[in-house]
């Protein structure tokens, strides 16, 4: 393989650079940080990248902790998610330092290759995935708009390519009544609990018509404070979740019914506020898919059969996917017997395993991206699906 071949010198750089993104991800799993607030997570990133010779721009797109770092002038711009927010409480228990720390590896190895493969490498900071969908604020703000592929891997117990996930819509519910006493005159009164109490048992009695694959989940958050005084007020956060975006709009109607329902039955008055941005469903392109089983696999991973049709929680790459031909792999290490958004899985995201995923899964993607530049067909492809696009839809919370 001569010195020249761009995949022997991708993998040079990573070989090169493994201590600078290894500590990057410790780093970042040191000072989680939650949606929107990721400003340490960000400026980490942006300093490395900005010391590696990248056009960075901070505050990306209107959003204060996104960023995008250019390298490479060519005409297939390829777009490189990294990922850096954290959990609630339990900080990077789904190893989104592992995930940011492998797109920065990915744009690294490319970036000395980029102009000889006629590729624009851009990584895009993409903040609020786990709350909120920063990419989906990045797809209404133009960011993936001269994007020809987008890809990330995501750390996972197990390697994966292909999986697919949910759609989701995420709803802050209030009810509005009115207090009382509760035995001297509770005629008085409009019981907020009673309408949330109502709106429950609808959802409830609904579940056997439920659209297939759909899901409905949520927590009443306050519903009275004392027994003797009727709630003027119950409140409660819900998930909507189905197996399509299209699926997900049909569930949400049928749900908020449910909701109306406990207002027009107890009199109470219902406001529902949507929380973040709808995620759409993963849809992952096929051809890109094979060619990163055949990089990942040639660095020595060993994709499970099983893999192939797992369906995930939700993501906002989902609202990317259904615009660029996309890929969101799992890059697996051994977490024991723990899942991802245990607080188990969190000590698990600084191990070896885990630092090797980093590498493996960075070189993987540059490795893809090679042969899309490479390879005219897919090169070509990917172009002509990109002058065909039509404008992005500028997506909008459904409430």
């Amino acid at each position: 393989m001569s010195h020249h071949d761009p995949r022997e010198l991708a993998r040079a750089v990573v070989a090169r650079r493994q201590d600078d993104v290894i500590a990057l991800s410790h780093s970042l799993h040191a000072e989680p940080e939650l949606a929107y607030e990721e400003h340490k997570s960000a400026r980490k990133i942006a300093d490395l990248m900005e010391g590696s010779g990248f056009a960075v721009r901070r505050g990306a797109y209107g959003l204060g902790t996104a960023f995008e770092a250019v390298a490479g002038s060519g005409d297939l711009v390829v777009a490189v998610t990294a990922e850096y927010d954290a959990l609630p409480g339990i900080g990077h228990a789904c190893g989104h330092n592992v995930n940011g720390a492998a797109a920065v590896t990915a744009a690294l190895a490319l970036a000395p290759v980029a102009d000889d493969l006629g590729l624009t490498v851009k990584l895009l900071g993409t903040p609020a995935e786990e709350y909120g969908g920063g990419k989906v604020d990045l797809l209404d703000a133009g960011a993936f708009d001269d994007v020809a592929a987008a890809m990330m891997v995501h750390a996972a117990p197990v390697d994966g390519v292909g999986m697919t996930s949910l759609a989701i819509g995420s709803w802050k519910v209030a009810y509005t009544g009115r207090a009382a006493h509760a035995a001297a005159m509770p005629h008085r009164g409009v019981n907020a609990a009673d309408a949330m109490l109502v709106a429950q048992v609808a959802i409830s009695a609904y579940r056997q018509q439920m659209i297939p694959g759909g899901v409905v989940h949520g927590v009443v958050t306050g519903g009275g404070e004392a027994p003797n005084v009727i709630p003027a007020h119950a409140t409660a956060d819900y998930d909507c979740r189905a197996a399509t975006a299209e699926d997900l709009a049909e569930l949400q109607s049928r749900i908020r019914a449910c909701f109306e329902a406990g207002a027009h039955a107890t009199g109470a008055e219902l406001a529902l506020e949507a929380v973040g941005n709808d995620y759409a469903d993963l849809r992952q392109d096929l051809a890109m898919t094979a060619l990163y089983r055949n990089a990942v696999t040639d660095l020595g991973r060993r994709i499970p059969d099983t893999a192939d049709a797992l369906r995930a929680g939700s993501t906002d790459m989902g609202n990317v996917s259904h615009i660029v031909p996309t890929i969101h792999p799992s890059i697996g290490y051994d977490c024991g017997d723990t899942i991802m958004h245990n607080p188990d899985f969190t000590r698990y995201g600084v191990s070896a395993g885990a630092d090797r995923a980093v590498l493996d899964g960075g070189l993987a993607m540059a490795w893809t991206t090679i042969a899309l530049a490479t390879d005219e067909n897919h090169r070509s492809d990917l172009l002509t699906r990109l002058t065909d696009r039509p404008t992005p839809p500028r997506t909008t919370s459904a409430a």
